[in-house]
């Protein structure tokens, strides 16, 4: 071999190891507007007999900007072992249910559309969004889920709706999610 192609292995070799270290340094999930969601629970969907099944899991998120909210959602996760090595592109079918589970309190001001949760959906190019909203007419927040990937998304949504409604007799100062939208 010459020195030329020594280079050009050690530069193969090089990029190799970089690339795998970027793969197992990358978190499979990560959410940046909310904490990590809460498991629920998982259910299997398709049996697989050696690698990991398919199966559909239920995450618990609280609203880091509206205290007294939280929003369960449903994802459908791929098994098999490109599923289980995190390598997999799921599935943009995603169900999601909001609802108040205290009184509400803004946290701040906030822009209509804002990002409540993010998740990666795959290795590099999807993620799954909750956006919030604000029905300043019927004093309502709304709810958004939805994919998207770097060249096309998908049509896949589902919306909830949260009324602001008062919790409890001490509950007398009901808030007006329009006075919180910038």
């Amino acid at each position: 071999m010459t020195s030329k192609t020594l280079s050009l292995c050690d530069k193969r070799w090089i990029s190799l190891a970089l690339l795998a270290l970027v793969v197992l340094l990358w978190p499979v999930s990560q959410a940046s507007a909310a904490d990590e969601p809460d498991l629920i629970f998982r259910r299997s969907t398709v049996f697989k007999w050696v690698s990991p099944n398919d199966k559909l899991a239920t995450y618990g998120v609280d609203d880091p900007e509206v205290e007294g909210v939280a929003c369960h959602f449903t994802v459908p996760e791929k098994g098999g072992f490109t599923g289980w090595l995190g390598l997999a592109e799921q599935v943009s079918d995603i169900s999601l249910a909001c609802r108040q589970i205290g009184p509400i309190h803004f946290k701040g001001k906030m822009e209509q559309g804002d990002d409540m949760f993010r998740q990666r959906r795959s290795m590099f190019f999807k993620k799954m969004q909750i956006v919030r909203g604000c029905d300043a007419k019927r004093n309502v927040l709304v709810y958004m889920v939805y994919s998207d990937k770097l060249i096309d998304g998908s049509p896949k949504n589902s919306t909830s709706s949260v009324p602001i409604m008062p919790w409890g007799a001490a509950d007398t100062a009901l808030q007006k999610c329009g006075d919180f939208i910038q």
